[in-house]
């Protein structure tokens, strides 16, 4: 067995090997991964069952995702032989102004409420991909989502008590401030109601009904795309939307219909890197996703299998890249379409050759310190430095393969029950992701109308000896490229198997600039999970490391799905969240 960083061995595998060679899916709740294989075992792709399993992740973890939210996605379709980027990110209104948050009297934007809201971007994303991509009518695709909201879910732990995010944790709020959650969600007295109590969304479910039934009624006459353009119609240009604008515009919020009318979802090219015999493609710097592409070129210099897993040499080496990496990510990752981020030189051989030599193997850095990728600098001058002083749980991923190779990564997120009050009439909140724009114009990310706020949100898409391989992601906010870096380094550099590389121990780095209100960081303080051997602890609080250490199985929750060369699949999901009670997290393969 193997040990993690002296150790005793850990626990075997939560799950074991899950194989097969006709599909695999990993999700974060069962009954998302149940609805994308039944997607599947009726003659679906990998895009039909992926947008299943989000819509139904949107009704059974509503704390995590609703269809109010945001869902970036990469996908690999086999008849086009490439990856595409999907820029499911939300986007603010034309009202949406420095001088009209100023008038508020704000500094910044708020962490909830309809002044924190965008454009619903997960119903275009999904319906786009499937337009282009997809093999089944749209109806059929939401039919499981549907049926959960109709006949209910049982509720379970995550949704009860995850820290921040749910209902006993917002339970005041809804009773003295938003009625509608309240009532959907809380027993009549405003009590917490039991787990396995059987919820329902009857609003919700009269929604996608409505939806399912323009896509219906137009495939008939059109074909399957046209009843897809036919729900986008009613969502976005239709009394859907009306009702958004409405509750929005009663609350003294900036979305109106025009908003709604105009948005798109955006088909790029993804970012990628190579490291060692794989390449890893990201979505643009809207996302955090380039830091992952960043921190794999710091660290390639280095001989990582020779310093041992989770030595205190490598996971020293790991937090000193990722800080560099966090720092560009701050200074340069906005909105493409409105502001010139130098990808290419961040991602240079020769930017990273020069950022690598600032990092001292036996010291802690302490300063927060982009580099100067166009100027061909390792540090940017001090009085260039955009500088700002916590995250929580409120993401999903869905990973799929199909047995064609067609391979969707999803991370669903925004919308949640925390961060606005449900629309009566529709079921589901809408996002607060604007809370991660600035207020402060000097900042790339500063808000401005129109504009998609730069998102957390990070699917991951590799490939292999030249071959598509791997599907992957994880919730976490300003963590999950930490998290799914150390997977892919622990899968790639070490050797570990999918579901060994996932359950393996690891260290969040809490030195970079929050994203999420209030933007805070805590210089050089890292937390290693318990199973992380005390010895290496200590080893790393002599470098300089303020160490906090995390209890055991917490930092991670991520979805993998791979393909090998024969067509084997193979899925993995975290314990974490079963074993901390937030997720009944899900992988299946057949």
């Amino acid at each position: 067995m193997r040990h993690f960083g002296g150790k005793e061995p850990r626990e075997q595998p939560f799950g074991g090997t899950i194989q097969g060679f006709r599909g695999a899916i990993a999700t974060e709740h069962t009954l998302s991964a149940l609805a994308g294989a039944d997607l599947l075992k009726q003659g679906g792709n990998a895009f039909d069952a992926a947008a299943a399993a989000t819509f139904v992740e949107t009704v059974v973890n509503p704390h995590m995702a609703t269809i109010g939210g945001e869902c970036p996605m990469l996908v690999y379709p086999v008849e086009q032989a490439r990856v595409i980027a999907v820029n499911g990110n939300t986007q603010v209104g034309a009202g949406a102004t420095l001088a009209a948050y100023r008038a508020r009297g704000l500094k910044e934007v708020p962490p909830e409420g309809v002044l924190a809201a965008g454009v619903p971007a997960l119903f275009s994303a999904l319906g786009e991909m499937l337009a282009r991509f997809g093999g089944l009518p749209l109806e059929a695709v939401l039919q499981p989502a549907l049926e959960l909201a109709r006949d209910g879910f049982p509720l379970h732990q995550g949704l009860l008590h995850m820290p921040r995010f749910s209902l006993a944790a917002n339970r005041a709020k809804f009773i003295e401030q938003w009625p509608a959650t309240a009532a959907l969600y809380l027993e009549s007295d405003g009590a917490l109601p039991p787990l396995g109590k059987r919820i329902r969304n009857p609003a919700l479910a009269g929604m996608l009904g409505l939806l399912a039934d323009e896509a219906r009624r137009a495939g008939a006459a059109g074909g399957r795309a046209a009843g897809i353009r036919a729900a986008l119609n009613a969502f976005y240009r239709g009394d859907i939307a009306a009702e958004i604008v409405a509750f929005v515009k009663h609350r003294d919020g900036f979305l109106e219909r025009d908003d709604l009318a105009r948005f798109e979802t955006r088909f790029e090219p993804p970012v990628a890197a190579h490291f060692q015999d794989t390449t890893v493609f990201k979505c643009g710097p809207w996302s955090q996703g380039p830091v992952f592409l960043q921190l794999l070129k710091l660290l390639e210099g280095f001989d990582l299998r020779s310093l041992g897993h989770n030595s205190a040499a490598y996971l020293h080496l790991w937090v000193e890249a990722a800080k560099f990496a966090y720092a560009d990510r701050e200074q340069y990752y906005a909105d493409p379409e409105r502001v010139a981020v130098p990808m290419d030189a961040l991602l240079s051989a020769d930017y990273a050759d020069q950022r690598r030599r600032l990092i001292d193997p036996d010291r802690a850095n302490a300063e927060h310190r982009p580099g100067d990728p166009v100027g061909g600098r390792a540090r940017l001058p001090a009085e260039q430095v955009f500088m700002y002083q916590n995250w929580g749980f409120g993401t999903v991923h869905v990973a799929v393969i199909d047995h064609r190779g067609n391979m969707a990564a999803l991370t669903p997120s925004g919308g949640w029950l925390a961060g606005n009050e449900v629309i009566p009439t529709l079921g589901f909140p809408l996002t607060s992701r604007a809370q991660t724009f600035f207020l402060d114009p000097r900042h790339p990310n500063v808000l401005a109308p129109g504009k998609r706020p730069r998102t957390t949100l990070s699917p991951s898409l590799a490939f292999r000896r030249g071959r598509p391989w791997m599907v992957f992601g994880t919730m976490g906010g300003d963590q999950q490229d930490q998290w799914t870096s150390q997977f892919f380094l622990n899968r790639v550099v070490f050797g570990m198997a999918l579901q060994e590389a996932i359950e393996a121990p690891k260290i969040t780095c809490d030195h970079i600039p929050g994203t999420f209100h209030p933007h805070e960081l805590y210089p050089r303080r890292i937390r290693p999970e318990g199973r992380i051997a005390a010895a290496v602890r200590d080893q790393l609080s002599a470098r300089g490391h303020l160490v906090e250490a995390d209890p055991d199985w917490i930092a991670g929750y991520i979805c993998a799905v791979e393909r090998g060369a024969d067509g084997l699949l193979e899925a993995g999901c975290d314990p974490r969240g079963r074993k901390a009670g937030v997720f009944p997290s899900c992988a299946l393969a057949w």
